[in-house]
């Protein structure tokens, strides 16, 4: 075997997601024993369908905390109910589905910005900042819809929600893989990855250095925004219409997520590859857990403890 391609040099370099291989196939052996039912037909599938959503939130939350300044994005969740009912109400007047796909992603940019200008315009903090933003988008989505869902969507838009090949769905081949692995490719061989990187390490150096900091974070807080309203399109598709409360909880579980794929709460560690394997592995465990009758009340308990771990284990790393 070649020199630098052995498996201890893999392991070296993604500690977490082997890590996270070894927890999903104890996972899978307790499924086995207690949740036999969970091998039926068609598990993985809709492993897969579930798992998108929270992917793409986690992918633009991944991109934000890399890039270091105490940058988390809390506001994932509101994005993804307010775009996907603004998608619904668009949907519904004579401009079709097509357009409303383009605002709905257009629209969640614009969330996005404004979280970006909060945090490098105004210097909130991220914290505060993207949590206020949670609060008001996902309040207004319950606002102007009451609560109810959205429909008006047309017949051939649970194409992109629906249609599997084999058992795969095509929203996670066309969408989640390609957008994952467009992230890796720039992260690991393009300059604006290199500049995330030394944004997370050490940011007065970066600065130093001639990096733009603040026209990449508001750029990231942006392209967070418009993942989530990604996310919000395909589970408008999915569900044929636009659920107000659709985004509850996936700033938890994109946190927990980000943090359980090896991205350093501090920045400027991590890699998208680890990140997609716990996305993979937190919903392998919800789904079992709830095919086993659990609770969803203890399942979020669970994603609250692995997030714990998650920054004790980085707490214990830095020591």
């Amino acid at each position: 075997m070649a020199r630098g391609l052995g498996p201890s040099v893999w392991i070296q370099r993604f500690p977490q997601l082997f890590g996270l291989i070894g927890l999903w196939i104890l996972l899978l052996f307790y499924f086995a024993v207690w949740v036999p039912h969970f091998y039926g037909f068609g598990t993985l599938g809709n492993i897969l369908q579930f798992s998108t959503i929270l992917a793409l939130v986690t992918l633009g939350q991944c991109l934000v905390i890399l890039a270091g300044g105490a940058g988390i994005d809390l506001s994932v969740g509101g994005i993804v109910s307010l775009a996907g009912t603004v998608m619904a109400f668009v949907a519904q007047t004579a401009v079709g589905t097509v357009p409303a796909i383009v605002i709905c992603l257009l629209f969640g940019a614009l969330l996005g910005s404004i979280n970006g200008i909060l945090v490098v315009r105004f210097k909130i903090l991220p914290l505060i900042a993207t949590l206020g933003t949670f609060f008001v988008f996902y309040g207004l989505a319950q606002a102007i819809t009451g609560g109810a869902p959205q429909a008006g969507f047309e017949k051939w838009f649970a194409f992109l929600g629906r249609q599997r090949i084999g058992h795969l769905p095509i929203h996670f081949l066309g969408m989640v893989l390609p957008a994952f692995a467009m992230a890796y490719l720039v992260l690991t061989g393009a300059p604006l990855g290199r500049w995330i990187y030394a944004m997370g390490c050490n940011e007065l150096a970066a600065r130093l250095t001639g990096i733009h900091v603040s026209r990449v974070r508001f750029g990231l807080y942006v392209l967070s925004g418009m993942l989530s309203a990604t996310a919000a399109l395909v589970a408008n598709a999915w569900l044929m219409s636009a659920r107000p409360d659709i985004g509850y909880n996936l700033e938890l579980e994109s946190l927990t997520a980000a943090l359980l794929g090896g991205v350093s709460i501090f920045g400027g560690k991590g890699n998208v590859i680890g990140v997609l394997a716990a996305v993979l592995f937190i919903v392998t465990l919800k789904t079992g857990l709830q095919l086993a009758g659990v609770n969803s009340v203890w399942q979020m308990g669970l994603v609250g403890l692995m997030l714990i771990l998650s920054v004790f284990i980085e707490q214990f790393q830095r020591t």
